[in-house]
């Protein structure tokens, strides 16, 4: 049972906004430049860019401040683990994709709205309308029964918007990488071979990973100056059963070792030549540009990528000064915004061959206007005027 004090009801939600049924804005490739330019974007990408400097040097066994809807999240993950169990797999002829996942998906369609309810605080049902697609969207394809890296933006976008409503508060952000995402990353394993899901657009040995990207990110950026797990060696079987559930990285290479057979250099290139980077800071910095570019970059992935008030595709028109908020650059180039998360600066450029952000925090003044918009001094629309 989820328990909730008075600080969780703090939230950074007019009570007149109306929230929206969010749908997808880009439908062909040229679209990818608004995408680029999106609020949504530099919203995404600076959440992802602020938990990724919070991660560093933690470890996921840590003792960190965790707020009553982080504890929900956490339980509701909890409850589609078991949801698992309860839907064996079916016999069929067919090797990949076993048909049971539909209906762990339909389950999660029809009782995902209430078991959200459950586990947050009645004030933030009213944004649940919207921001639940994303965490649906979190677990696969129902048709296709894959999942991939568009599944875990998916996912990853509804921590985010859980942000910007003030449901998960600064505190949380440790706890966010280490308890909720970890907990996240042991479910869809469970999904994926327990219906032996498809892997979504991989690209086979010259992929990262089959199916995920972000663990090795914030990952790579937990391992920073680790006194015993070098890049040379974290593929060592003793380091990486030692340290598996500790770190996001180590994790994705003992789950890697179970469903791949063979030299490690032969089915996971692209992770092999990380042994040959100098130190886990050069890693961190070149995920973040293979991120940006194969992930955020690839239109394949973000035409299913799902816009309402809170995550807009609007684009703002300005270019950046002192007194701008939300603004861009054209690629290449580079703005500082006023981040989601005070105490976190850092450039963001949609350019992924431009060198990697130190640290960045988002905008919590976002609107919800229709096409493109002055993005100087504003406010969200359904923000409070208070900062995170």
């Amino acid at each position: 049972m989820v328990t909730f004090t008075q600080s969780d009801f703090e939230n950074l939600i007019y009570d007149d906004h109306e929230f929206q049924i969010p749908k997808r804005s880009v439908f062909n490739p040229p679209d990818m430049k608004i995408w680029e330019h999106s609020e949504a974007y530099m919203e995404y990408m600076g959440f992802i860019l602020a938990l990724n400097k919070e991660a560093a040097g933690i470890s996921n066994t840590g003792l960190y401040s965790r707020s009553g809807v982080l504890n929900g999240i956490v339980y509701v993950l909890d409850q589609l683990w078991l949801w698992i169990d309860d839907i064996p797999p079916v016999a069929q002829p067919q090797r990949f994709g076993n048909k049971a996942f539909r209906q762990f998906y339909t389950k999660l369609n029809e009782e995902g709205t209430a078991l959200l309810e459950l586990s947050t605080p009645i004030v933030f049902h009213t944004a649940l309308k919207e921001i639940k697609y994303y965490f649906f969207e979190g677990f696969g394809n129902s048709t296709r029964i894959d999942y991939g890296t568009g599944h875990e933006m998916s996912f990853c976008m509804f921590l985010c918007c859980l942000f910007k409503i003030g449901a998960l508060k600064q505190s949380d952000k440790q706890a966010t990488v280490c308890y909720i995402f970890k907990r996240y990353l042991d479910v869809v394993r469970k999904l994926q071979t327990v219906y032996n899901m498809e892997p979504a657009g991989s690209r086979g040995v010259w992929a990262l990973d089959d199916f995920q990207f972000i663990p090795f990110l914030w990952g790579s950026s937990q391992l920073i100056d680790h006194p015993v797990i070098e890049t040379s060696k974290f593929y060592l079987e003793d380091l990486v059963n030692r340290y598996a559930e500790d770190y996001l990285f180590m994790g994705c290479i003992k789950f890697i070792n179970s469903v791949k057979k063979g030299p490690f250099a032969e089915h996971s290139n692209q992770l092999w030549n990380i042994s040959g980077v100098p130190s886990w800071g050069k890693v961190n910095a070149g995920l973040i540009r293979m991120y940006k570019g194969e992930v955020l970059g690839k239109f394949p992935v973000i035409q299913h990528v799902l816009f309402g008030t809170v995550l807009p595709f609007s684009k703002c028109t300005q270019p950046p000064t002192e007194k701008v908020i939300n603004a861009f650059k054209t690629p290449g180039t580079e703005c500082k915004p006023k981040g989601l998360f005070s105490g976190s600066e850092s450039s963001i450029s949609t350019d992924p061959k431009s060198e990697e952000s130190k640290s960045t925090k988002s905008d919590n003044s976002v609107g919800n206007e229709k096409g493109a918009r002055d993005c100087s001094d504003t406010v969200a629309p359904w923000a409070k005027a208070k900062n995170l």
